[in-house]
């Protein structure tokens, strides 16, 4: 049976961890940031860890 391939939109948007876990940049930062207060910008900045059963799937697209 031949290799499965990686999908490109999903390596380009998640990033594996040393340990395994998957993560995400979380929405809200495109457009639209002058309303927004710093508080929430600086929080919408950081990545955020996927949910275990999200991971599961994002795990298999990535090919791990």
């Amino acid at each position: 049976m031949p290799k499965q391939k990686t999908h490109s939109g999903t390596k380009k948007r998640f990033k594996v961890t040393g340990s395994g876990k998957i993560m995400k940049q979380q929405a809200g930062m495109r457009h639209n940031l002058e309303k927004k207060s710093s508080k929430v910008t600086r929080r919408l900045n950081q990545e955020q860890v996927l949910a275990p059963q999200d991971a599961k799937v994002i795990k298999k697209l990535l090919g791990k």
